[in-house]
């Protein structure tokens, strides 16, 4: 009998399991030989889907009747030789990483890995005929010493079983006709970075002559052995090209793969891609922009497709966000799981390193820390600000010291100090919009999309705009652009914002207005004042004030431990009053369970082995991973493509260009009045374009939204 894995429903061109298990396990081995676990991958790959070997499976898949679990039969295959890392990762290669529940509790067909185990399967003993025994696979024990390590290596072997198994399908369903590759080498990009740089040595001031020796250092210091890494540098510094320069000498140096730069917000995501795409070129480096997840539990075509198509990281320069990055280390479904074995052997820069979310330091620490140790990364705390993490790296890597890059005699260099700070008080917004209307050029920062809209509804005059997360990369690219242009015409000029401009945009006002916060943000917001120090410090005025409306919840322990610290510093980018304000905030105001506040370190090193749970629990913003596409200039076509025709990955990565992340609130009453087209689990595109507005972006309520675009 000729069993059989996949039939294409366009040619009617057949796969057999046999073809399908024997690809699957060659690719997954060659993405673990990354870590030294081949023989492990490449049994889990052969055992994945020995369940379609069934007559029921094999009736389904000619007839399409009913759902039929194939993937507990691999699993129980791999248990019984006692290899429980295998066992979880074909159990989960579908439906995403079970928690592995009570042995005596859990009944058969239980959603944990003890239900699944006690579940009985159809008989697949047509697996025989086609393979008489399966390889010896031993497990790597290096990888697996801790309850920590033995979690992480289940989730790297997890990712090489998922990405061999979404590639091979990916390419069976497409003719062959899968485009993976095609970069240029790793090392081509550090020809351009340096071709980029090479007018930079004539450097014409002393700023420019400092960040160049910061950039010289920089350099000098890429052949250093592999391991984890500092760097302070000053807002305005050049720290994005230098440590870019490092990450990729460096990886020459130690024959890393590829370079993962994390920065803080997907807001700023499109800034920094302008950046290396100047450098390396159109098409370079891959920006991971949105959260949407393509899910394989529904019959419908365009989301199975686009499934297949979800991010892997198969390119030699990476640009993601924290929320992406960590996000993915914990979770459970194979769509986000499947980039991880990817960033083994990598160069990872942590821009804003600071503004890791302090209730889930502990665990972001601990990944950033197996990555170093177990899979051959380097890891860079690339910060204006460096926070008082040393402590907690420690714990995890206590025989390894964290190397700072950059010496104190450059970082301290007088001429970082471009700006004035003064403290205002209470300003309403009414009073705050007099004030913007009152300045030339003016850059405010406020806590919430919300605020920011509002205020720019009250600020008057020629060349107001307005920046938030609500507008899509492209439009806020546009916007920039123009913010840019003005600035140096020297023409009115008056910007509201939320904290998207504050880290990896360069624009230069003479005054920032900058709503209370943390220490952090108001030193990066002053970073966006007097930008290139062509104006005096007297007359580069920063302007720290409260608002009228109370600041999110995720910032009132920042913004308390600002207001403590700038009680006893009258100077907020003073050395001693940053090192106050993370020893306050870290060590001070928050307890050592509060660096772990959903006690997500605590169950992994406890050995609990819940990975769908942990994943429900680590989300470092809560709520806000929904995605809606806008089908507006460029995204019209692209949208319409993703409907029309087979989605792929470089597809889904344009698409990017196109996508605002909001709230589960947001979407769901989008959703509810039909505003919204829904793709995905989580992703949707905008239907009712009126919701969309050309200065401030998506409304943030249907009802508000109706109310301003009539």
């Amino acid at each position: 009998m000729k069993y059989l894995a996949h039939i294409d429903p366009d040619s009617g061109r057949e796969q057999t399991v046999k073809e399908h298990l024997i690809a699957t396990a060659t690719l997954a081995a060659s993405f673990a030989s990354e870590f030294g676990a081949e023989e492990t991958a490449y049994r889990c790959g052969l055992l994945h889907d020995v369940g379609k070997y069934s007559d029921a499976f094999q009736r389904r898949i000619q007839n399409g009747s009913e759902k039929v679990d194939h993937s507990t039969a691999g699993a129980k295959e791999a248990f019984n030789v006692k290899d429980a890392y295998a066992a979880f990762c074909i159990a989960g290669h579908h439906g995403g990483l079970p928690d592995l529940g009570n042995q005596k509790a859990d009944v058969a067909g239980s959603p944990t890995f003890h239900g699944r185990m006690k579940k009985e399967v159809e008989d697949y003993s047509g697996f025989k005929e086609d393979f008489e025994s399966i390889p010896n696979a031993t497990v790597p024990q290096k990888l697996c010493s801790s309850n920590l390590d033995a979690y992480f290596f289940t989730k790297m072997l997890y990712s090489c079983l998922v990405d061999a198994d979404f590639l091979d399908t990916e390419s069976f369903m497409q003719n062959g006709a899968v485009v993976r590759g095609g970069y240029e080498e790793l090392s081509a990009y550090g020809k351009k970075l340096e071709k980029h740089i090479e007018p930079w040595w004539d450097a014409y001031n002393e700023l420019n002559r400092t960040r160049c020796n910061i950039l010289r250092t920089l350099m000098d210091a890429a052949g250093s052995e592999k391991g984890l890494f500092s760097l302070t540098v000053p807002t305005g510094g050049g720290k994005t090209v230098s440590s870019m320069a490092f990450a990729l000498k460096h990886a020459e140096k130690n024959a890393l793969r590829r370079v993962i730069y994390v920065i803080p917000y997907t807001s700023i995501i499109d800034q920094t891609a302008d950046v290396f795409e100047r450098i390396f070129g159109e098409g370079s480096v891959i920006a991971h922009h949105a959260n949407a997840e393509f899910g394989n539990d529904t019959p419908s075509e365009i989301k199975s497709r686009a499934y297949l198509a979800s991010e892997n990281y198969d390119a030699p320069l990476i640009l993601t966000t924290a929320v992406q990055f960590f996000e993915s280390l914990y979770a459970a479904k194979p769509s986000r799981c499947r980039k991880l074995h990817n960033i083994a052997n990598s160069v990872i820069i942590f821009d804003e390193a600071q503004m890791l979310p302090v209730p889930y330091l502990t665990s972001c620490v601990a990944a950033i820390s197996q990555l170093v140790k177990l899979y051959g990364c380097s890891a860079v705390l690339c910060t204006a600000t460096q926070p008082a993490l040393g402590q907690i790296f420690e714990k995890y890597l206590p025989d390894m010291e964290i190397r700072e890059l950059c010496p104190k005699i450059l970082s301290e260099n007088p001429i970082f100090k471009r700006v004035t700070y003064e403290r205002e008080g209470k300003l309403d917004d009414a009073e705050l919009a007099r004030r913007l209307c009152n300045e030339n050029r003016v850059l405010c920062i406020v806590n919430s999309r919300k605020q920011a809209q509002k205020l720019f509804s009250l600020t008057e005059g020629e060349g107001v705009f307005h920046l938030s997360t609500m507008m899509y990369p492209e439009h806020r690219r546009a916007v920039l652009k123009t913010i840019r242009d003005r600035l140096k015409a020297e023409l009115p000029c008056r910007v509201i914002s939320t904290s998207l401009v504050e880290a990896g945009v360069d624009v230069d006002f003479p005054t920032v207005y900058r709503a209370m916060a943390g220490l952090d943000s108001i030193i990066q917001a002053a970073g966006r004042c007097n930008r290139e120090g062509k104006r005096a410090v007297e007359q580069s005025t920063v302007h720290i004030f409260e608002t009228e409306q109370r600041a999110p919840e995720t910032l009132q322990q920042n913004i308390g431990a600002a207001r403590h610290t700038l009680r006893k510093h009258e100077k907020p980018d003073s050395e001693e009053a940053i090192h106050d304000y993370f020893s306050f905030l870290l060590y001070t105001l928050k307890s050592g369970e509060e660096l772990d506040k959903k006690s997500i370190a605590r169950s992994v090193e406890g050995g609990a082995w819940a990975f769908r749970s942990t994943a429900e629990r680590f989300k470092l913003i809560d709520g806000c991973g929904y995605t809606i596409y806008i089908p507006l200039a460029n995204g019209k076509r692209l949208t319409d493509e993703l409907i029309n025709s087979r989605p792929t990955k470089s597809l889904i990565r344009k698409l990017g260009q196109y996508a605002v992340g909001v709230y589960e609130n947001h979407y769901k009453q989008l959703l509810n009045i039909g505003a919204i087209e829904p793709i995905a689990e989580n992703a949707g595109i905008l239907r009712d374009v009126s919701l969309y507005n050309e200065s401030t972006g998506l409304a943030f309520g249907a009802d508000e939204g109706k109310g301003i675009f009539i």
